[in-house]
Order: structure tokens, then C-alpha cells, then sequence
């Protein structure tokens, strides 16, 4: 089944390029389809010899050419079948040597060429198919008012009709004026090998000539090349052929469910067609819509996840930068929550927007001492530079979109991960997870990307390790590499900078915090002393006891609540300026302190801001009432602002303290430790260890 279902692929592929495979009568025709599309995904260069053979020392632009070089072979192959193309496969060969060899061997039979495979019949189209080719609509018209032949007919070998033909030879203009004198059923006709001229149109990538079908019909998003029982879906089709602006287009429309893994194969097999044409976005909503489908295998055997540790460029490792350029990405932000669908590669229309607030960026700016209405202006402006900056500049589009892929492909990951947990021992060994994880590490495929503030980031390092080391087998903890260091050595080594940078966060937020809370204690203390209404001279006692005896209690109670929590918080930030910062630290110890730290932080301004509101009243309450309320209103304002800034940090803190681990499960199950995996996260974009 599996063997009938891709050599039925292939044949499709091959109509994917051209109409027809390369006979003895259409060299012309097959040359011209072939050429536009050779053109059209970059790979006439390389056919052509305008881009010969790097020198192989040069590693990364040879490793491109050959790609090039494969791809077009590949398409060439497909394109004129196996009885011609095997006269070169014993050959050391390139893809202009076949071009050339094809071209002369065309030129030599031009005129001998006959028809002897019963398609003699198809002769009197030749006009139409050179009227399609030109483009020219006037003679495509009048072909068909002269034979009086409807547009449905039938005008090729292969059972195409002309709209099959003119959405292949990229004449899209004339395949809408087809579209707009055919019927909606009339779109749903098929070749001799299960191809609708919707599924030509995916693969050429044709997005607008598909919106004027689907606004007639549709169904066609959901109508399978090559019939139900080994058919592809129009999007798996653009998936295929790497047509990243139709598969957005026809993901919106495709019915979701009919993706699912219940519903057979087709959701696993658009998902790893995904990963291979580097659309990583839409792949990324398809798991997050169902995750089992990263856990199971498609029609070739081939899991997302082995398909990824084939793929270094998806990952920081394998992203080769300049000094300004690994500059520009470490500047440029991308947000898990902000990703989305990109634009197709070859689009050029970009929306301007002004960037939400985030948390995490709040957050961020902790570390320099608060924020205020200023900044966050200018936080707003430095956003919008980017904004603008991307869609002016290609350089930094670039760079952009590198790393939102890097973002995207890390929640991939963690979705994959997560799901994997659950499967069973015989399902994770038909994964052959041993050698994907292997895979995985000599390509940097652990090597993520974490926007986090620098404790955090430290901390999340930690758990990924200890998470890791749970996992693997107590003797590959002390197994020695090509250096020998152990991982908990290699470990220490690469996390030294971002451990000092942490060190420093956590000081720098400790001595500010210590600052608020010596003011608050100081104060505090000296209002204890001082209360509204002064004391009786007789017995010391304050006056307003007796007369304001509830309002008078809020007062004191709250100000020696204020005065302990800040002391408290005071002590516990003094902890962390004196602590010994070691890497174990940063797991627990070190955040928990910090926790601690604001909390009481938080509750003394909360109370002290009490105080001072019950004070108020005491003074004001009898003479200017009518002040009171709208003051008292207003010592919420620092409660509030407060809140926005540091409870963003204390929330993320205490989920990644206290909450669940890496995989959000507290336990791990034990058939992971039969599999090898020394994973070691490093900083992005360094340089791989051999």
C-alpha cells in the first residue's frame, strides 16, 4: 500500500511540472513548461550553467549548489520519465549536462518525430496548445467557436482540459477568463490521473486563480488528487511544491478535521511536507490544532520530529551570521505569543503595526529600575522602529524571520515533547527515538532560543538539564565526550557568562528593592510614633483612640503590618546580596528568596498605603470630608502600578519555582532511560562542539 501510494505521488509530481511527459512530438512544449518552471523556483541557473560547481572547500555554498543541482535533476527526471532518463543515471552528472544532452537529442529528431502511441487524435490541438503558451486569449477563443468544442473538452493525451493547461503554463490570466465561463461542478473535473486543475493550481502557486475558484466552489479545498483512497488534498499538494502563500491560503480553508488523525493520514502527511518546505508556522498551528500528529508516523514511515533533527537551518546552530547581523538578531524580538502566519517569501506587502504590551517586556525593564510613563513611550517608539525597520530594510526581514522560525520551531518542540510522554514503550521504539535524539544533538537541535529575563533564563537552563538528567541512564551522567568533561562540567562551562549575568540581575533587583523597603521600614517606624490627634498629656494615650477607636486601630494595625513585612523583605533582599550564587542556586534557592522578597515587598506598601489613607480620614473626616474619598482613592494608584510592573515577574517566577516541570509532567516514565540523550542547551548561535 505504502509502495503504491509514492510511486502514485511520483507520477503526480511529474504532471505537476509539465503537462505532458517528454515523448517524441512535444519536445517544444515540454521544453517551455519545464524551463518556466525551473525558472520559477531558482533553479534555471544551475541547468543553464549560469551558476556552475563551487570549489569544495567552500562548504556552505557548494552544499547549496548540490541541493540546486539534486532539485533540478529530480524535476527533470520526473518530467520525462524513467525509459528516457535512465540513459543517464549510471552518470556522474549534473543537471546541465542532462539539459543539454535532452536539448540535442530534441534538436536532432525534430523532424523525424511521428506519432505511434495512439495520439495522433490530439494533432489538431497543436494550435491551442501554442495559443496557451503565448498567452493569447483572442486565439484560445476563437479555437474553441471554430471547433465548437465547450471549455470542458477534453484537449490533451493526459484528459486535460484548457484550463489544466493554461494553469500549468502559468498563464493565469487566461486561466480566469476560463474560470469565470466555467460552471463550479466543471472545476471538479480530473485528468487521467486524479489531478483538478485546483491541485495544478497549488502546485504552481497560483493563490489568486484559486480564490476565484473556491469563490465558486468551495469544495475543491477538500477534493483529493488521484481519487479518495490515495489522493492529496490541495494544500498538502502546495505543501509539497514549497508554494508557502497558497498552503496559508488554503490552510484557512481547508475543514480541520479533516486533518485529524482520526481521520487518516493526511494531517501527519501535510505536517511533515510542512517542516521539509520550511513553512514552520502553519506546521506549528496544524500540532497545536492536533498534537498526536507529532508523534506519528505518515505514509513513508517519517515522524516530524526525525525530520526536524535533519533540518539545522531550523534551528540557531545552524543559522551562519555576520558579527552585525548575530548583533541585529540578538536586538530583534520575537514573542512565542506574537507569532503567526508569515507572509509568503516572495510576497512584498507589509502591514505596519504598533506591537501590543507585553509582560515580558515590563518585565525586562525591571532590572533598570522601574518603568515610568516616559519609557514606556519610548518602549512604544523603539517598537515601531522595528516595525519599520522590517519593512524597509531586507536585511533585518531576513534576520527577522530566521529567528521567528527558531521561536516557532522551539514551541514545535516542546508540543512534540510533551506528547511524547504519553506514548508507550513499543510506540516510542518504532520512532527509533535513539537515533533521532542523536541526530538531534549533532545537528543543535536543543540549541533554543530563551527571550527571558537573565534569572529566569539561568534558572530555565538548570531545570532543562535536571529535567534531561532524569531521563537518561545514572551512567551517561559521567560519560566523558571527545574533551572529557562530563555533562555537568560542559554544562558549567557553557553557562558561565549567562550565570554572571544572572548573578548580576539578581543583585541589581535586590539592592533596588532594599532601597524601597529601608524607606518604607523608616517611615513607618517614625509614624508609630507620631499619631494623628497627638496623645493626652495625663496618660500618654493617643487621643483618637477613644474618639475614632475602628478607623484609629486600622491605622496602627496596618502601619506595624507595613513596618514588619518591609523589615522582613529588607532581611530577605540583604539574603540574596550575600549569597554565595552557586549553579545550583539559581534552581531553586535563589528564586524562592526573591519571591519572598516582593511578596513582602508588596504587602508592605499595600499596608502602608493603608495607614495613610486611614490617617488621612482621621484628620479630614469631620471638617473636609468630601477630600477624603478622592484621596484615599488615589493611594491605590502606587498598589496598582506595583502590580503591573512586579507581579508579571513574581507570577512567571513562582509557576517556574513551583509549577510544573519542562514536559508539564512532575514525573518521568521510566522507558525514557533506555534512550541516550546527553542534551546540553547553549547559547544560540555558538558555534557546535565536536
Amino acid at each position: 500500500m505504502t509502495k503504491l501510494k509514492s510511486n502514485r505521488r511520483h507520477n503526480l509530481a511529474g504532471l505537476g511540472i509539465v503537462s505532458e511527459k517528454l515523448t517524441e512530438d512535444n519536445f517544444i512544449s515540454w521544453k517551455n513548461c519545464l524551463t518556466n518552471y525551473l525558472v520559477g523556483n531558482g533553479l534555471w541557473g544551475v541547468v543553464s550553467a549560469q551558476e556552475i560547481e563551487p570549489d569544495k572547500t567552500n562548504k556552505q555554498e557548494h552544499e547549496k549548489w548540490k541541493k540546486k543541482n539534486a532539485l533540478a535533476l529530480h524535476a527533470i527526471q520526473l518530467s520525462c520519465g524513467q525509459a528516457i532518463y535512465s540513459k543517464f543515471k549510471n552518470a556522474d552528472i549534473n543537471a546541465n549536462y542532462v539539459w543539454t544532452q535532452l536539448a540535442e537529442q530534441g534538436d536532432h529528431d525534430k523532424e523525424s518525430r511521428v506519432e505511434d502511441n495512439g495520439l495522433s487524435e490530439y494533432l489538431e490541438y497543436g494550435p491551442l496548445y501554442e495559443a496557451i503558451e503565448k498567452g493569447n486569449w483572442h486565439d484560445i477563443e476563437g479555437f474553441f467557436q471554430e471547433k465548437k468544442l465547450p471549455f470542458t473538452e477534453s484537449v490533451s493525451s493526459h484528459k486535460e482540459t484548457a484550463l489544466h493547461m493554461a494553469t500549468l503554463s502559468g498563464q493565469t490570466e487566461i486561466a480566469k477568463k476560463l474560470v469565470k465561463l466555467m460552471g463550479p461542478k466543471e472545476f471538479e473535473l480530473k485528468n487521467e490521473h486524479g489531478a483538478t486543475t485546483f491541485s495544478f493550481a497549488a502546485i504552481c502557486g497560483a493563490t489568486e486563480l484559486a480564490k476565484e475558484m473556491v469563490s465558486k466552489n468551495e469544495e475543491l479545498v477538500t477534493i483529493e488528487t488521484a481519487g479518495q483512497e490515495y489522493g492529496e488534498l490541495p494544500v498538502m499538494v502546495a505543501a509539497l511544491y514549497r508554494q508557502k502563500g497558497m498552503v496559508h491560503y488554503l490552510y484557512n480553508k481547508t475543514p480541520k478535521d479533516v486533518l485529524s488523525p482520526e481521520k487518516g493520514a493526511n494531517g501527519v502527511t501535510l505536517l511533515n511536507y510542512l517542516i521539509s518546505a520550511d513553512i514552520y508556522d502553519v506546521a506549528l498551528l496544524l500540532l497545536e490544532k492536533y498534537p498526536q500528529l507529532g508523534v506519528i508516523p505518515d505514509v513513508n514511515d517519517n515522524y516530524a520530529l526525525k525530520l526536524l533533527a535533519q533540518r539545522p537551518s531550523a534551528f540557531p546552530s545552524g543559522t551562519e551570521l555576520s558579527f552585525w547581523e548575530k548583533l541585529i538578531y540578538y536586538c530583534v524580538r520575537v514573542h512565542e505569543e506574537h507569532v503567526e502566519m508569515q507572509t509568503s517569501s516572495t510576497s512584498h506587502d507589509y502591514k505596519i503595526q504598533i506591537p501590543e504590551s507585553n509582560d515580558e517586556d515590563l518585565v525586562g525593564m525591571m532590572a533598570h529600575g522601574g518603568l515610568t510613563i516616559t519609557t514606556r513611550a519610548l518602549e512604544l517608539v523603539r517598537k515601531l522602529g522595528w516595525v519599520i525597520l522590517r519593512s524597509i530594510v531586507p536585511g533585518i526581514r531576513y534576520i527577522y524571520r530566521r529567528k521567528s522560525v527558531h521561536v516557532q520551531v522551539r514551541k514545535f518542540l516542546r508540543i512534540v515533547f510533551k506528547k511524547m510522554l504519553q506514548l508507550s514503550k513499543p510506540e516510542l521504539e518504532k520512532m527509533d527515538l535513539d537515533k533521532i535524539i542523536n541526530d538531534a544533538i549533532k545537528n543543535g537541535i536543543f540549541e533554543l532560543i530563551d527571550e527571558m529575563i537573565k534569572s529566569l533564563q539561568m534558572q530555565r537552563e538548570l531545570q532543562w538539564f535536571k529535567e534531561v538528567g532524569s531521563m537518561v541512564q545514572p551512567k551517561l551522567k559521567e560519560e566523558l565526550n571527545s574533551h572529557n568533561k562530563t555533562p555537568k562540567i560542559l554544562f558549567t562551562e557553557e553557562h558561565e557568562k549567562l550565570a554572571k549575568k544572572a548573578e548580576d540581575w539578581m543583585k541589581n533587583t535586590a539592592g533596588s528593592s532594599m532601597i524601597v523597603a529601608t524607606l518604607i521600614a523608616a517611615v513607618m517606624f517614625t509614624t508609630a510614633f507620631t499619631v494623628p490627634g497627638g496623645n493626652k498629656n495625663d496618660t500618654g494615650m493617643p487621643t483618637m483612640l477613644e474618639t475614632q477607636r475602628i478607623p484609629f486601630l486600622i491605622f496602627m494595625i496596618s502601619n506595624a503590618l507595613s513596618m514588619f513585612s518591609s523589615s522582613t523583605s529588607l532581611l530577605i533582599f540583604l539574603g540574596i546580596l550575600t549569597a554565595r550564587y552557586a549553579e545550583d542556586d539559581f534552581l531553586k534557592s535563589l528564586p524562592t528568596k526573591l519571591i519572598s522578597g516582593l511578596t513582602s515587598l508588596f504587602l508592605s506598601i499595600v499596608t502602608m498605603m493603608a495607614s495613610f489613607g486611614s490617617a488621612l480620614y482621621l484628620i479630614l473626616h469631620e471638617n473636609l470630608s468630601w477630600v477624603t474619598v478622592p484621596i484615599i482613592v488615589l493611594t491605590t494608584i502606587p498598589i496598582v502600578l506595583f502590580s503591573i510592573l512586579q507581579f508579571p515577574l513574581l507570577i512567571e517566577m513562582t509557576q517556574r519555582t513551583y509549577g510544573a516541570g519542562i514536559f508539564d509532567e512532575y514525573t518521568k516514565k521510566s522507558h525514557f532511560a533506555k534512550f541516550r540523550a546527553c542534551l546540553i542547551r547553549r547559547n544560540p548561535l555558538r558555534k557546535k562542539r565536536h
